[in-house]
Parts: structure tokens; sequence; C-alpha cells
């Protein structure tokens, strides 16, 4: 019940993209590789304490792969500290400065984030991709429809998928004539069907891994919204490789609606997937308060599993039965827990989140160590 069988649901397939796989570091992108889920800070890198607290907060949300702003030289100084500190890759976001880029590679970064038509002269892009190249430095191409080239949007009068697309393989040219191909490309746009339809494109012409994004989503509700509509639509068409969710919210935030969202698709299956009612007047419990609980209280459990908790008896045994633990409301306080579908044990009301909270730790250390023994056998 914690994994998809194609075997028995053809229905539930998503036929990947086929894409050349490249390396952030330590961690694969595209290829096979699973879709990986990145951030980006939003302390100043300067202060190399807030930002590596950050990172940490983040890397407990599970974040794949992490990206800071590196805009002056105090950012890049302090980037070796950060670099040494980070447990995940670190992408360094340059814009205009050729230096810094340089300088970033140099500090440890995996990956350079940048705009080759703005870093300036040919020669300046060959010192960076040269910088990338004698660091093992992967390159992220970022294209976005804010902040498009003049002359096409006087070719195209506004920003366009075609614009975007044209743009992206520009920016893939100059690479490719400097013999550097460890590179992803991303073409975000903030409108949902303006940044589907380049991407859609994109992912015809080139083979390079796509990274996804909807950029300046929105707040938490609104841009979770956006960008599971947009990324969803994508991933869903089997394109993408690896994703940031663009909120105006903190970054675990962001890395928390990103793996929901990969988790919703079967592509990603970290921690727990809750599966609960909107409640109603039949509920026996307060399922938006002990859903809003549980969730916050299972954050540290990184094993996937499933559980459902659904407020009365309409639809409550059908949904235990397809998960690993569920709880279903009954009369006069108490209730029944399912365990691996079965109906096993009533709990009372007051003593309910509690015990769901130890069911699915002893059952995350259950799956561990069957995996371990599973592991060790091989």
């Amino acid at each position: 019940m914690t994994l998809n069988n194609p075997s028995l649901r053809p229905w539930r397939d998503i036929d990947r993209r086929t894409s050349r796989q490249i390396m952030v570091g330590d961690v694969p992108v595209g290829g096979d590789a699973p879709i990986t889920v990145q951030t980006m800070t939003n302390t100043l890198t300067s202060d190399a304490k807030a930002t590596i607290d950050q990172i940490r907060r983040c890397e407990e949300a599970g974040v794949d792969i992490i990206r800071v702003s590196c805009p002056d030289v105090e950012s890049t100084t302090a980037l070796k500290q950060i670099v040494r500190a980070s447990n995940v890759p670190i992408v360094a976001d340059i814009h205009f400065h050729y230096k810094r880029g340089i300088e970033a590679a140099e500090a440890g970064a995996a990956c350079l984030r940048i705009n080759p038509g703005n870093i300036g002269s040919s020669a300046r892009v060959r010192e960076v991709i040269d910088a990338a190249k004698s660091n093992g430095c992967a390159i992220r191409i970022g294209v976005n429809a804010g902040s498009l080239e003049k002359d096409l949007l006087e070719k195209y009068g506004e920003p366009c998928p075609e614009a975007l697309v044209e743009s992206a393989l520009d920016h893939i040219k100059i690479l490719q004539d400097h013999d550097f191909h460890e590179f992803k490309v991303a073409v975000k746009a903030s409108d949902v069907f303006l940044a589907v339809a380049a991407y859609s494109q994109l992912a015809d012409a080139v083979d390079c891994p796509l990274h996804l994004g909807i950029t300046e989503a929105g707040g938490l509700i609104g841009g979770t919204v956006k960008s599971s509509i947009g990324m969803g639509n994508l991933l869903w068409a089997g394109i993408g490789d690896t994703i940031r969710v663009s909120l105006s919210a903190e970054p675990e935030e962001e890395v928390r609606v990103g793996y929901e969202m990969l988790k919703a698709l079967g592509l990603r299956t970290r921690g727990v997937r809750v599966v609960s009612c909107p409640s109603c007047a039949r509920q026996g419990f307060d399922v938006i308060r002990t859903v809003q609980t549980l969730e916050e209280r299972l954050q540290h459990i990184r094993t996937p599993l499933s559980l459902s908790v659904l407020g009365c008896v309409v639809n409550g045994p059908g949904e235990a039965r397809e998960t690993d633990i569920g709880i279903t409301g009954g009369g006069k306080g108490k209730h029944m827990v399912y365990l691996s579908g079965v109906t096993d044990h009533h709990v009372e009301d007051t003593d309910m989140v509690d015990h769901i909270v130890k069911l699915v730790e002893a059952k995350a250390a259950e799956i561990e160590a069957e995996a371990e023994l599973v592991e060790a056998a091989e």
C-alpha cells in the first residue's frame, strides 16, 4: 500500500520524457534519476550563519538542491563557508557580473544559474564556462518571460512560447559552441498557459534536463494552486527533471509543496501521504484540526507510507483499506483504527492524535527495518 503497482494500475503510469543526465554536485538530474526538489534562500548570502540556518530547515523538509543569490563579492566570499556546511548541492544565482560566476565556481558551487546573454561579451562568457569546467560545476540556463531580450520582444511583440524557446536555444548554442554540455534549462513565466506551452515546445526541441517552475506564482495558497496546475500538467505529461515551487513564503514551504506535488503523481514517495476528508456534520471528531496537527507532528517522517483520516463511516473504511494506517470517526468519542487496511482496534477521542503519531512512527521503523534486511540480503 506504500507503492504503486504499474501492472495493476496502468492508468497511473507516467511516461517520462527521455533526457540526458547531468550531475549537480553528487545529485543526478535527468535521465532516470528521481525528479529533484529545489528551493532558494532569502537570507543575505553574505550572512553565512543565517543562510546556513535556513538551509538546515530546508534540508529537514527534504530539499535536494538549494540556490543562493550571489549579487556581490561579499556573497561569493561567504559561499565557501556555506558550501562546506551544506549537506545538499548549492546553486549560485548569477546575474550580470561575470566575475561573481567565476568566484562562485571557485568557492565550490555545484551549479551556476546564469543567463549567458546578460553576462557580457563572448570572452566573459568563456571565462565563466572555463571556471565551471575547471571546478566540475554545472550550469542552469534561466530564461524568464519577465526579462526576455529586447530583440526577441521586438520580433514577437510580447513574451510568448516561441520567444522563450528561441531565447533558450540561443543560450544553449552559446554553451555548446564553447563545448560545454553539463547544463539544464528553465523557461519560466508567471502565466501558467505561457509556461506550459513554452516547456512543452522546448521538451520536443532539446534533450537536456528541464528545470520546471511557474515564476512569481504568488503566496502560499495562490502560488501553490498556480504551480500545481502548471507544473502538475507538465509532470503528468512526463516533462521535468527538477522543480522549484516559487512562493512568497518561507523556502521550506516551497519544498513541502514540491514534494506533495510529486507525491500526488506518484513521482516521489517521501514521508506520509495523508488522505483526509473535508469534514461535514457527520464527523465523529474535528477532522480539520486533527489533520493540521498530524501534518505538523509527522514532518520528521521520511519513510513513504500512507495515512487516512476520515470523519465518519461513509468513506472511511474504503479509504482505510488502501492505506497503511487509517482512522475513521465513530460515535461517543470512540474511533476505529485500521492497520494495513484491516480493522484493528478502537481509540478514544482524547488519545487519538498521540496514538496515531506512535503508530506512524512504528510503521515507519518497520518499513525501514524491512528495507535494510532486503538490502543486506542483496
